[in-house]
């Protein structure tokens, strides 16, 4: 891969994760970014990198033409002084169904738990990194922003900085247009259950409202009295809006999120905050972004908001700009 410092990766063993309800793996492939120089009586800042929805670990190490991994990013960002020299933790938390959010749900697992409750502490023991909030920046794209904002505003003990990448936002834009795309997908089989048997199937189509409506139930609205462990927020007959359903997936919403007072105190004591969106947004996020910048705004957070001119996908270059920015202002 061509780096001055060392990329190794670890296969972290997870006591929050056995056990778990969809028989995901407790043994996770965990790649760690060195950087030159690393010794461990030294301590380094910690910057943890969450994957998007249907992402893992690995896939931040992925070659692409004419494209940097993620470990070279950072170390290129490292070499031209824009951040200081620091560990990076690239976590996995895929699911069967595609994604965890980050969050606790009793259908897919304590994958909150397993970042806050292990990792963290692994990195500082193990790596001497992000030893205090202010030294720990997370960040992500699409769902690895919703990880990133939604940890930093729960955990500000554990993540000072918070740089947030077209992060899940204003579910009503961003969720709701795709469920009776999902509703009509789901007929065609007997149960969600099904459904699922057949991902990773190259031969069966299934479309990606489907796949992502369900695992965001799984993470929303679990429900362990469900056949499937988790709720729709629409009838899987009529495709009726199932309004107790939706109003427990909003619940779990940025945009809500602000509404609560502890929420917001939270934010507050960030060391920062970075929310930015491309304006050409295929899941029409970028509102949601700028709904959730103007109520920070109004609750007196301080953040940076930014957009730019793209869209949902192929966002890497974007952690130039979240991370130099972190850099000119820690």
């Amino acid at each position: 891969m061509g780096l001055r410092g060392q990329l190794i990766i670890e296969e972290f063993q997870s006591r929050c994760l056995e056990g778990n309800p969809l028989g995901d793996p407790a043994v996770r492939e965990t790649p760690v970014y060195l950087p030159e120089g690393w010794i461990k009586s030294r301590e380094y800042p910690l910057i943890v990198v969450l994957s998007g929805f249907t992402g893992g670990s690995l896939s931040h190490l992925n070659w692409s033409a004419w494209g940097e991994t993620l470990p070279q990013r950072i170390e290129r960002l490292i070499l031209e002084k824009k951040i200081p020299p620091s560990v990076v933790l690239m976590p996995d938390a895929f699911t069967r169904l595609g994604g965890s959010q980050y969050l606790n749900s009793p259908a897919t697992g304590d994958y909150e738990d397993y970042m806050t409750g292990e990792l963290i502490q692994w990195m500082r023991k193990e790596f001497n990194a992000g030893i205090d909030a202010d030294r720990t920046v997370l960040t992500g794209k699409s769902s690895g922003g919703y990880g990133a904002f939604v940890l930093a505003a729960r955990h500000p003990d554990l993540f000072g900085w918070s740089l947030v990448h077209s992060g899940d936002c204003y579910f009503e834009y961003g969720y709701l247009p795709a469920f009776p795309i999902a509703a009509r997908e789901l007929k065609k089989y007997s149960s969600p259950l099904e459904m699922v048997a057949f991902y990773g199937n190259p031969q069966k189509k299934i479309h990606h409202e489907a796949i992502d409506i369900t695992a965001m139930a799984a993470c929303y609205s679990p429900n362990p009295d469900s056949p499937w462990g988790f709720d729709y927020p629409f009838d899987l007959d009529t495709g009726e809006i199932r309004e107790d359903v939706w109003a427990r997936w909003k619940t779990h919403d940025p945009a809500q999120m602000v509404r609560n007072p502890q929420i917001l105190a939270n934010l507050r004591s960030l060391s920062g905050l970075y929310i930015e969106c491309g304006q050409q947004d295929e899941f029409h996020l970028q509102w949601g972004a700028k709904i959730l910048s103007k109520r920070l705004t109004e609750s007196g957070v301080p953040h940076e908001y930014r957009e730019f001119e793209g869209g949902h996908f192929n966002l890497q270059w974007r952690y130039d700009e979240s991370l130099s920015w972190w850099g000119e202002n820690s």
